[in-house]
């Protein structure tokens, strides 16, 4: 048995329907101790947010089709009653979803939601409840959150929405946060107080954290391993400081390249990755990037046939790649990293 706090292994999530099966994640495993942080990025439509929810059971109730293991402590996920599940949420595992205008209620207060979202795990009064949710508003960013606690969401900004969807996932103290996409409605400032007070929660009580983002400064500021994923599966897994100075897939590399830099001067236009995301009803034969590499060239077999394998490039460092080691290595050497 895995000493990892969270583990998930060969996880499918796959979702039927009239124009045939969506392969939102094909085979997805990894693990996380407790007070790591683990960064997911990718473009969208790459399964990140599908693998968050599979993580809470949002699933359940859908024609969705899953398979595999997600052990949290121990206690595998997919396995558990609904009621099970649902005394884990908010207590042993929370969420900060991507919009939290749909993700609140519009017919209650935020105090209100808030509040009860402390009520169900604690036996505490309404009156100590209800100063702790001002308290956490007020750690979040929210101004006046004496007079905003009394408010409903639609009576908030964008961000202030983000703000308090923030304030519920961490009212209980998670002892795992899924983050996805929390800070893209905020500004700079707003970004690093919540970055800040979500390392202040893991700090306390030794979280582990999934960060879910578009944004490669947020993963290289607060995460400790990066999982890359595309067309539903992982295609690259380090940590943090090789993912950034020594990434080995040609689509990471494509990631890094179209990332503006503000610390020195750019003499040159950034290079998007050419081509869209795939089908995940019809996702490429073999490896899934093949029609969008600029490197398929050094493979030694045909990329657009065999599927390539997860394997080990360097320590602690997986990739899934048909262009052998050395040659990639050098690419990077030679192309990659002069651009970076």
């Amino acid at each position: 048995m895995s000493d990892k706090f969270l583990r998930v292994n060969d996880l499918h999530v796959h979702f039927p329907t009239d124009d045939g099966v969506v392969k939102a994640v094909d085979g997805l495993s990894f693990d996380l101790e407790k007070g790591k942080t683990l960064g997911i990025v990718g473009e969208s439509g790459s399964g990140k947010s599908v693998t968050s929810l599979a993580i809470m059971g949002l699933h359940r109730g859908t024609r969705a089709r899953i398979s595999g293991e997600i052990v949290l402590d121990g206690q595998d996920l997919l396995k558990t009653t609904d009621e099970e599940l649902r005394s884990l949420r908010g207590r042993k595992l929370a969420m900060i979803f991507q919009d939290p205008l749909s993700a609140m209620h519009p017919y209650y207060t935020v105090g209100q939601q808030l509040t009860e979202a402390i009520r169900v795990h604690e036996h505490v009064s309404k009156k100590a409840a209800r100063t702790t949710v001002i308290e956490m508003l007020g750690r979040v960013g929210i101004p006046n959150p004496g007079r905003r606690v009394d408010q409903y969401p639609h009576e908030f900004s964008g961000g202030m929405r983000q703000r308090a969807m923030i304030a519920m996932a961490l009212i209980n103290n998670p002892e795992l946060l899924i983050a996805d996409e929390p800070t893209t409605a905020l500004d700079v400032t707003v970004q690093a107080q919540i970055l800040d007070l979500m390392r202040d929660l893991q700090a306390e009580f030794g979280s582990a954290i999934i960060m879910i983002t578009h944004d490669l400064g947020v993963v290289a500021e607060i995460a400790d391993d990066v999982l890359v994923m595309y067309g539903g599966k992982c295609v690259e897994y380090a940590e943090v400081d090789d993912a950034f100075h020594q990434p080995d897939h040609p689509y990471t590399w494509g990631l890094l390249t179209s990332m503006p830099r503000l610390d020195r001067l750019k003499q040159e236009r950034l290079v998007p990755v050419v081509g869209n995301p795939p089908s995940l009803i019809n996702i490429p034969p073999g490896c899934a990037f093949h029609p969008r590499c600029a490197f398929r060239e050094f493979a030694p077999c045909a990329c657009d046939e065999v599927v390539p394998e997860l394997a080990e490039s360097y320590p602690k460092h997986d990739s899934r790649c048909h262009i052998p080691v050395p040659k990639r290595a050098e690419i990077f050497r030679d192309q990659i990293a002069p651009r970076l």
